[in-house]
């Protein structure tokens, strides 16, 4: 009996010595070694792709934002997206896609309107957009609904609209999209893309300047 409450207590306690040993290896040291990797080789992504404006946060090279001006270069839509119906304190828009078929017709519709509004915002006095010229960014929201980019087709068919009503040449705008334009990662991996956020960013420092 004595040996059997010995070998029982033996037991627990060697339980419990690798309980702590192991809580401290994998919740305290693994986590600590990996935030101190990340934050000295890859501080900017460990830290969300933080852009910064004028000192301050405002925004994730990572995620888009919604509400611009027609001042500043649009982003892609975000239909198809709710609003957080849990906590309704906090109306978060949720990250989603539309989940219709390309020839549902509400998704058609979606598209037409889209294009009609697109080609109407931006056509100026001394620049009509045709419908051919809207990409398909312009009408349609990503898998996410939360994509920070555009392409550089969509970001050039804003560049009237956005040198008009910044005061600002055609030529000044244009060279700030070029500028903004991301190539394929590794030159294979992906499309060109803009970045909203970082495009808008520089267009009020320059709008600001004239």
């Amino acid at each position: 009996m004595n040996n059997s409450v010995t070998n029982t207590a033996r037991l627990l306690g060697a339980g419990l010595r690798a309980l702590l040993v192991l809580t401290l290896v994998t919740g305290v040291i693994y986590p600590l070694v990996v935030t101190g990797v990340a934050q000295a080789l890859f501080n900017a992504k460990a830290n969300g792709s933080e852009v910064k404006a004028d000192g301050k946060v405002v925004g994730s090279a990572l995620i888009g934002q919604q509400g611009y001006s027609l001042d500043y270069f649009q982003p892609r839509p975000a239909n198809g997206l709710g609003e957080n119906s849990v906590n309704t304190q906090y109306k978060l828009i949720l990250s989603g896609a539309t989940n219709r078929s390309g020839d549902n017709p509400e998704l058609i519709k979606w598209v037409t309107e889209a294009k009609a509004k697109v080609v109407k915002e931006n056509s100026t006095a001394d620049y009509k957009v045709k419908p051919s010229q809207v990409p398909a960014d312009a009408v349609t929201s990503s898998g996410s609904g939360l994509d920070p980019d555009i392409s550089p087709a969509y970001a050039d068919l804003q560049v009237h609209r956005v040198a008009e009503r910044n005061g600002l040449t055609v030529a000044q705008v244009q060279q700030l999209v070029d500028e903004h334009t991301t190539g394929r990662t590794l030159g294979f991996i992906g499309e060109p893309r803009v970045n909203v956020l970082e495009l808008n960013i520089a267009l009020k420092a320059l709008a600001a300047k004239s």
